[in-house]
């Protein structure tokens, strides 16, 4: 029995996110994600994005056995096997690791925040301006509220569904988000419009 899992939006979101990692990574070093869930994303972003590595991390053993058996599959010498992680915690287990030599450029954050208490949103932030270099990228994927307001009567359908199923959860408002990461020193560079009323949301810290 394998242990992969699958996440349907993956196939659809992955190159237009890839689009997007490519003109805005350094050239050079350590992607970590968080919440990578399935794995499907890391073992397609890693090989396209070398000579860059890939560290997946996710709080869910579940989520890191599919990770490890994507990536069995889909094999690339630089996606490093997966490491337990809750952006949540005031300190992250990536911080007892050899971070000079992990060379950590840019962390990459997809479908988050909205499945996920607030507190997972502001520890995201919070672990990006303890362990990104002066310049280093934050990489935010999913769908947003802009001045309070849904984008889309789909993504409002989307928020309720949330919200039935976890009050603490529920599309962000991009102001709060923003305010959560210039607490941070993380600073916006863009926005970019997505397909399926998404955006990405790009930060560079101080």
């Amino acid at each position: 029995m394998t242990n992969k899992q699958f996440a349907p939006a993956t196939q659809r979101n992955r190159e237009h996110i890839l689009e997007v990692l490519l003109q805005i990574l350094p050239a050079s070093g350590t992607i970590l994600e968080i919440a990578s869930g399935t794995g499907e994303h890391a073992t397609y972003f890693a090989p396209r994005l070398k000579p860059r590595k890939w560290l997946p991390s996710d709080p869910s053993p579940i989520a890191r056995d599919s990770i490890t058996a994507w990536s069995q599959e889909v094999a690339s010498d630089n996606l490093y096997p997966p490491i337990e992680l809750d952006a949540s915690l005031p300190v992250w287990n990536v911080e007892s690791m050899d971070l000079p030599k992990l060379s950590i450029c840019a962390i990459a954050n997809i479908n988050m925040i909205h499945i996920s208490p607030w507190a997972a949103c502001l520890g995201l932030m919070a672990g990006a301006g303890r362990i990104l270099p002066s310049g280093g990228i934050l990489y935010m994927y999913g769908p947003y509220k802009l001045d309070g307001k849904h984008t889309a009567p789909t993504n409002e359908a989307f928020d309720a569904s949330l919200k039935s199923q976890n009050p603490e959860w529920g599309v962000r408002n991009l102001d709060d988000v923003i305010a959560a990461a210039t607490a941070q020193k993380l600073n916006l560079l863009k926005t970019v419009q997505m397909p399926a009323n998404n955006l990405s949301v790009i930060f560079q810290r101080d």
